[in-house]
């Protein structure tokens, strides 16, 4: 498996968080060259790059940057989302910890291109030490004189969460920052960028800003030089679970799914056999083992498998799961974290829950597996955001794929 290193090549440095070793690895040394071009240009090159957004869904970076209405005289902001709360995710805690200075790059770079002279990084209300890390680089560069764009100031603050969920959906994100309650806004007809207190708002996730600098310095077809036609580049995968070496491991999209567990997780831990592999967070539907044994780590191949690679976090679960206790503590972080907008995710995580604890209890009965079926239909595609249909793809994944344990656990 060939070095895919693009993100994380500065994190095994010791003290790779300074901004003295940091520059002494090249940071911020190639700003200017940057600056050279004209906005237009850069957005350009992010656009042929094929950089996708790595929060979640996927979608072209440049083409949201495109949407930033560029001779609109209102102010213009980036909003960096490091709300990572989804059970199995945890890339982007490794970039603020390890190389702060590498997305603090990106979020000069960024800003230039988009028009924008402020940026919040929104972060996970429970990353307090993680935000120390985060603050002291950013007062570092800022005592360098590094915060500006073109000469002209930059003002990057941390938003720090409260801890909920629901605000790593981006309009939820920006809900909260603006002092209201986090919940999801409807969703505009045709595409438009977001608003922050009516203003135009880029919001990308860490991981996406911090490969910025690497594209626009070396160019798009360095970039492309990664992985697949369709999902160019790479990707930081949170492995956990059942592995002998859990860890966060950036690899190049289209790397087999097995060959990446071997290489960078040793494997299965106690020589155990796999059971099921989650890809890509929490929110993404289960694997098989013998699907992860077909599986390549993109977003094509992951769909045609009827799952996606979402934020990168992959649980491994060997021979011993019990995958309805598994699918118990999924339900239960969705019931908590659900922010009660909309009835068929207020209730239905709440009834898939008290169900699920129906048939662990020993109440259950074999007409509660379709029941559980057909409340997943209900959610999906009835509410504002995508974390109802999120979790009807959990639910559906874990019953279908693994039947016959629930099914041992239901009285006739």
């Amino acid at each position: 498996m060939r070095d895919a290193r693009i993100v994380s090549r500065r994190f095994e440095l010791p003290q790779s968080h300074t901004l003295e070793v940091a520059r002494a690895h090249g940071a911020y040394t190639r700003l200017s060259e940057a600056f050279d071009k004209t906005p237009s240009e850069l957005i350009e090159i992010i656009d042929q790059s094929g950089l996708r957004g790595k929060g979640g869904g996927g979608a072209g970076a440049g083409e949201k940057w495109k949407l930033m209405l560029p001779h609109d005289p209102r102010p213009k902001y980036l909003a960096v989302n490091c709300d990572e709360s989804e059970p199995g995710t945890f890339k982007d805690r490794q970039i603020i910890t390890k190389d702060p200075h590498l997305l603090i790059e990106g979020i000069i770079l960024t800003c230039y291109a988009i028009g924008a002279r402020a940026a919040y990084i929104y972060i996970r209300g429970e990353y307090r030490a993680h935000q120390q890390i985060l603050q002291a680089a950013i007062d570092e560069a800022e005592a360098a004189g590094l915060l500006h764009v073109k000469g002209a100031p930059l003002l990057i603050t941390v938003h720090r969460g409260a801890g909920a969920y629901i605000c790593g959906e981006k309009s939820a994100l920006l809900e909260s920052m603006e002092g209201k309650r986090g919940h999801p806004r409807l969703k505009p007809k045709q595409k438009e960028c977001e608003w922050y207190f009516g203003n135009p708002t880029l919001v990308n996730n860490v991981e996406t800003i911090a490969s910025v600098p690497f594209i626009l310095y070396e160019g798009a077809a360095a970039y492309r030089s990664f992985g697949t036609e369709k999902s160019p580049g790479t990707l930081l995968f949170a492995l956990s679970g059942h592995v002998q070496r859990p860890g966060v491991y950036e690899a190049e999209f289209g790397t087999s799914m097995m060959a990446y567990i071997e290489h960078f997780g040793g494997g299965i831990r106690k020589g155990k056999k796999l059971k099921a592999v989650i890809p890509g967070g929490a929110s993404t539907a289960v694997l098989t083992a013998q699907e992860a044994l077909e599986a390549c780590l993109d977003y094509e191949s992951m769909q045609s498998l009827y799952s996606a690679l979402g934020t990168g976090g992959m649980i491994v679960m060997d021979e011993d799961t019990d995958m309805v206790l598994a699918l118990k503590n999924l339900l239960e972080f969705y019931r908590h974290e659900s922010c009660g907008q909309c009835t068929p995710c207020r209730e239905g995580t709440g009834l898939a829950d008290t169900l699920l604890s129906r048939v662990l209890e020993g109440h259950g009965n074999t007409g509660d597996i379709d029941k559980l079926l057909e409340l997943a239909s209900t959610m999906d595609g009835q509410t504002i955001c995508v974390f109802a249909p999120a979790v009807a793809i959990v639910i559906r994944g874990f019953l279908l794929k693994f039947r016959s344990e629930f099914e041992a656990r239901m009285h006739a």
